[in-house]
Parts: C-alpha cells; structure tokens; sequence
C-alpha cells in the first residue's frame, strides 16, 4: 500500500514479522528480496523503519517475532538529456551487460550532470526507472570501471535484479577476468598479489597499499613479455577501489599510462580492460559475458605479443548463461 512519509513524499509500507534474531539489516535484507543490505541501511538510516513502533537505529538487534515496519519510497525519476548510446553485448528481462570506453565515468558526484553511465541507463529503462526507490542514487549500477578503464559491466533492469547482483559481488560469487599491459617484468609468472588497501594518508585522493586498509587480493598471470612490457591477465577476488591498478605498482610494474600510480605518456590513458565477467544470472545459471580490447590496447598488445595473441583476444565468444548456479 502507499503510504504518506512526512519529508519524505510517498511510499510503499511493508509490514513483517522477523523471522529470526539478528543484526536488523542482515534480517531485513535475507528477508527482503528486492533488498540489498546496503539499501536497508539507508532505509535505516533515514528514519524509514521502526521496530515494534519506535525508529530503529542503524545498529539495531531484533528478536524473532518482533514487528518490523518499512517504508520503501516510490516516485518517478527524470533522467537528463543524453546524446550517446553504448555497446550493449548481451540483454535479457533483468539486466543488461554493456562495453564501456575508456573515459566515461560510471557515475559521478551528486548534482553531476557530466555524461556517466548511470545517466545512460537511467535514461535507457525510461518509465521502468520509477520501480526503483528515489534514494536509490543509481538505478541498476551494481559495480563500476575506473573512468579510464575500458571493459564488459552489468546493469540491471529491476530492483531485485539489482539486489541479486549486488549480493553476488558483496559475496565474491562474480569471476572477473581483466587485460593489463604494465610497464616491466613481474618478478614471477603467476601469483596472488594480498596486500590490503586504503586511502593513501598521504594523499586523499590516492589508494595505497597499507597495514591498516581492507584487505585485497589479486591473481595475475604474465601472459607475454618483451622485457619492457608485459600483458597480464588479472583477477581481482575483491573489489577495493583502484585495486588492481594500485597491486600492480606496489610490485614494481603499474599499468602502463596509469598517471596515478605509474607514468603516462601525454594524451594516452591506462591500458586496463575489463575483458571477461561470469555471475549468477538473477533468474538463475551464470552469465558469461566479455568485451574485445579497444584498439590501443589492441595495438600494445600486438607489440608484445603478436598478432596471434592480439586476434585471440580480439575475437571473444558470444555471451551465454551457463546452467548449474541459483543466484
């Protein structure tokens, strides 16, 4: 039913009784499909639910059988004007697997109206956006690329494929698989790179490798060489910011252009691509789905490696949900 939120506009009352005792998100959200955990404690946060008819607090307890109600707010969205379209290399009912070139952001700060790719999708699901709550910032995005870091993403389409997807990255259930050309020679030809990651203290906006961040780890495998540089296939198992990029440098070899944690050469960015990503499809199985390298790192990869190399990668295979896996 809708409901009258005072501050708040309208929203959509669901009433419940919890199931188990614990943590009041992590009740909320197992008991909540169209919910991830993180969107529960934004509900929280905003004074969106009570327990038993008092506002919950962010780090409530509750007990089997108490009586939970929250408040989800609905309302249409306007998307901005948008002047581009993006590669889309894979689409069903839920969500969307897209090839996003370097130098699009995936979104930005709030009140930026710069072209992103959450403006495209939202722009893109069109009505179908007003399914998803007004504090949702960013309708169906559930990971991101650097803004200089070209590659295969999903997007998806509802609410509770945006839950399920979410919850397959919290969870590391998505196998991402990148291509990095890096200045050097790593040390060894195959290893796991477990280093945590945090703000750089001496430079906010710069991640580094430091005793207290979060822990991180990354597998990278040297695929070919030159002795100047070399072409990496990576696979990061968590997802911090900047993380693959900041792994490479911290072993002596950052990806090549990479202005940030490397040198660059003028006028060229970070020759990083997300090439492959496989995670359990919302309705079931995983999608597998990749996206071919752009043509400079087609062209850097041929220097090293060859044309047979440089085809091999050119040429992925077709998107395909493989059977085996509930989300």
């Amino acid at each position: 039913m809708e409901h009258a939120v005072p501050g708040h506009g309208a929203g959509q009352v669901v009433e419940l009784t919890a199931p188990r005792s614990g943590r009041l998100d992590a009740v909320l959200a197992a008991a909540l499909d169209n919910l991830s955990r993180s969107r529960v404690q934004r509900l929280i946060e905003r004074g969106m639910v009570r327990v038993n008819g008092a506002v919950a607090r962010k780090s409530a307890v509750v007990a089997e059988g108490d009586a939970v109600v929250v408040v989800i707010e609905t309302g249409p969205r306007a998307p901005g004007a948008v002047d581009f379209d993006l590669p889309v290399v894979y689409e069903d009912e839920l969500l969307a697997a897209i090839d996003k070139p370097a130098g699009l952001a995936v979104h930005g700060a709030p009140g930026d109206t710069a072209p992103s790719v959450a403006g495209w999708w939202l722009a893109r699901l069109g009505p179908a956006s007003a399914a998803f709550a007004p504090d949702v910032e960013r309708p169906g995005v559930v990971h991101r690329l650097d803004k200089e870091t070209s590659g295969v993403m999903v997007l998806a389409k509802t609410p509770a494929a945006q839950a399920a997807l979410s919850r397959a990255f919290e969870e590391r259930r998505a196998r991402k698989t990148y291509l990095a050309v890096v200045d050097g020679v790593p040390a060894q030809p195959r290893a796991v790179i477990d280093a945590p990651i945090d703000r750089d203290p001496r430079d906010r906006t710069r991640m580094a490798v430091t005793t207290r961040g979060r822990s991180a780890r990354t597998e990278y495998i040297v695929i070919a060489s030159d002795g100047e540089r070399s072409l990496l296939e990576v696979h990061p198992e968590t997802g911090r910011t900047h993380q693959i990029r900041v792994h490479l440098a911290a072993i002596g070899t950052p990806v090549a252009n990479d202005a940030v944690y490397g040198t660059a050469e003028p006028r060229a960015r970070q020759l990083l691509h997300a090439y492959r990503l496989e995670l359990p499809h919302p309705a079931g199985g995983r999608l597998v789905a990749a996206a071919p390298p752009p043509a400079d790192l087609l062209a850097a990869i041929r220097a090293i490696a060859g044309e047979a190399v440089a085809s091999r990668y050119a040429a992925v295979p077709p998107p395909t949900i493989e059977q085996g896996e509930a989300s």
